[in-house]
């Protein structure tokens, strides 16, 4: 049987197991198929376009939340405060003492609601997305200084083949999923990279 952390024990009494204010995980929202783009004649339209696409998964509570503007990590589908209260830590896996290991196991733990994976931790500072625009997201994304020294090749399997990544689909216990599944998520990265990585206007 598998023991839980004092620390999570308490999380949990403090937020009620998590349930109030809550959505309970509905049908999985689409996302348009790359093919569906083609009759943008324009290449960077289309290729900005594509993106703005991918960016309903960038910026859904699933990738939200682990890329938060401050040092807390966010929670739910109304970006609350993690509770218990934690922070990034210097490496983005939790303070000393005070670990993202110590309540998140390597797979989901449903009885508790407390999501789970072997890396689970909170995105580095430069990859920030909370608070930000389309345009400044996808900046970002593609820029080596702030998306961890990725090349084309690199960025386009990471949001495509990733198993952390891959949560944002089976979050498990009544939360929303990201939108489509990761495979059309990545086959729109790749699309977008191929024709030229634009960036949307706003």
């Amino acid at each position: 049987m598998r023991t839980i952390p004092i620390a999570l024990l308490v999380g949990l009494a403090v937020l009620g197991l998590g349930a109030a204010g809550e959505l309970v995980a509905q049908d999985r929202k689409p996302l348009r198929s790359v093919d569906s783009f083609n009759d943008i004649a324009d290449a960077r339209e289309r290729s900005a376009a594509l993106f703005t696409e991918a960016a309903k998964v960038f910026t859904h509570p699933r990738c939200i939340n682990c890329h938060p503007a401050g040092d807390r990590p966010k929670q739910g589908e109304r970006g609350e405060l993690h509770q218990p209260m934690v922070v990034r830590g210097k490496d983005g896996f939790g303070a000393p003492g005070m670990r993202c290991s110590t309540c998140h196991g390597p797979a989901n733990f449903d009885p508790g609601r407390v999501p789970g994976h072997p890396q689970w931790h909170v995105a580095p500072r430069e990859m920030t997305w909370e608070g930000k625009s389309l345009t400044e997201i996808c900046e970002q994304i593609k820029d080596p200084r702030r998306n961890g020294g990725k090349n084309s090749r690199q960025l386009a399997h990471h949001n495509a083949e990733d198993s952390l990544v891959s949560w944002g689909w089976a979050p498990h216990a009544g939360r929303e999923p990201a939108p489509g599944t990761q495979k059309q998520f990545g086959e729109l990265i790749r699309a977008w990279l191929e024709t030229g990585a634009a960036c949307p206007s706003r």
